[in-house]
């Protein structure tokens, strides 16, 4: 059950503050969210280099030199 005499526009502004507190939250929360999604796929792209051994003498020197 309701309260039979809620005056919704002096709720609002009493709870004015909290909303707007609730709203910043969002927005921060949303703005680290892309900013962690932009670096991600920032890194995503670069690539190890490895030199890999084109002949059977190299793969035997390199096992040799461990």
């Amino acid at each position: 059950m309701s309260a039979p005499d809620t005056n919704v526009e002096r709720e609002e502004k009493l709870h004015k503050p909290a909303l707007l507190g609730i709203r910043g939250v969002v927005v921060a929360v949303l703005l680290m969210f892309a900013v962690l999604l932009l670096w991600v796929f920032n890194k995503g792209g670069e690539q190890d280099v490895v030199e890999t051994p084109q002949t059977a003498a190299e793969v035997q020197a390199t096992i040799a030199d461990n």
